[in-house]
């Protein structure tokens, strides 16, 4: 199916300018002739129902995400931002804090202020979006699925994130490698668990997995409390797996309190950490390309409020591990 996208590519212009084109607004004539001349030669047919959807609700996408001090979402937003301004569309983004209860008020705002779409980061596994779509709003889960809802999801592949980070902390010598997680009802926490389990058990079929995993929450205090318990252990780990970049400071503060930073005490980080640490020894880190994650689900999401009829689907992006830097 032919999309304003494919007659901007064909057309040399903005997503934006094809709207305003095809919508009958002001746009300069030379600009105008090679947008329809783009349409022709591609056959573009609007879809009536898209069309309709766009007179009835505003040209506002809202983005709603957990925790908007988290420089991983920071980085999601922007990308958003950059796709939905090109295409004409405004960006509203609202701060869940992982309440279930506080990310159902902007979903009902989402729909009382006739915003066209929203692109959801969930709260947590319960999130539910049925209300939306019943409404005739577009949605798109973005590094969680959704449990209600047949939408449009991309994510990171978090599994062979851990296994990645896991991996670089074993060929650097450690052995009881330990995994400080999010919530056990958060599938990206659950599965970056998995990936790690995963390599420590195809390295060592011995290894006491469920001794060296802690469940936290997603933030530094998470991260700290946790490392802290893990180092009381009778057989505390030689290095940790922080499943995200906040959970990584965290442990390294505990580390500065317990007097064992790195490289006595190993750690590799999922997300880039947020800021300078306190001391100069490398930190492999799993980088996860959290703008591009953005920039996709806003590009799926405008192209079903251009009509695309095309199956739901799942877009998984892998991280990178990056050699280890001084941080």
């Amino acid at each position: 199916m032919v999309t304003i996208y494919d007659v901007a590519e064909r057309a040399a212009v903005s997503p934006a300018t094809v709207s305003r084109v095809l919508n009958g607004k002001s746009v300069k004539a030379e600009l105008a002739a090679r947008v329809l001349e783009a349409a022709d030669t591609l056959a573009y047919v609007p879809n009536r129902t898209a069309r309709t959807l766009r007179r009835r609700h505003s040209e506002v996408i809202a983005l709603i995400i957990p925790d908007v001090e988290n420089p991983l979402f920071t980085a999601l937003a922007r990308g958003v931002e950059d796709v939905a301004r090109e295409a004409g569309y405004s960006l509203v983004l609202c701060n869940s804090d992982d309440d279930l209860a506080k990310e159902r008020e902007y979903l009902d705002i989402a729909i009382s202020g006739d915003m066209a779409g929203v692109i959801i980061v969930p709260a947590a596994g319960e999130s539910n979006v049925d209300l939306l779509l019943a409404k005739g709003r577009a949605v798109v889960a973005v590094d969680r699925p959704v449990a209600h809802g047949n939408v449009d999801t991309v994510v990171f592949d978090n599994a062979r994130a851990g296994h990645d980070a896991t991996t670089v902390l074993w060929e650097a010598g450690y052995r009881r490698i330990a995994c400080i997680t999010g919530p056990n009802d958060v599938r990206p926490a659950v599965d970056r668990a998995m990936g790690w389990q995963a390599a420590m058990l195809g390295f060592d079929s011995t290894f006491p997995a469920v001794t060296y995993l802690r469940h936290g929450d997603f933030r530094t205090r998470g991260g700290q409390e946790m490392m802290l318990d893990l180092l009381q252990m009778d057989e505390p780990p030689d290095a940790v797996v922080a499943a995200n970049n906040l959970i990584g400071v965290g442990a390294i503060n505990a580390m500065a309190q317990a007097g064992t930073l790195p490289p006595t005490t190993g750690i590799a980080v999922v997300g880039g950490l947020p800021y300078a640490l306190p001391f100069g020894h490398p930190i492999p880190v799993v980088h996860l390309p959290t703008r591009h994650i953005g920039m996709s689900a806003a590009r799926i999401l405008l192209d079903r409020l251009s009509g695309s009829q095309s199956p739901v689907s799942t877009v998984v992006l892998r991280g990178e591990l990056t050699p280890p830097t001084p941080a």
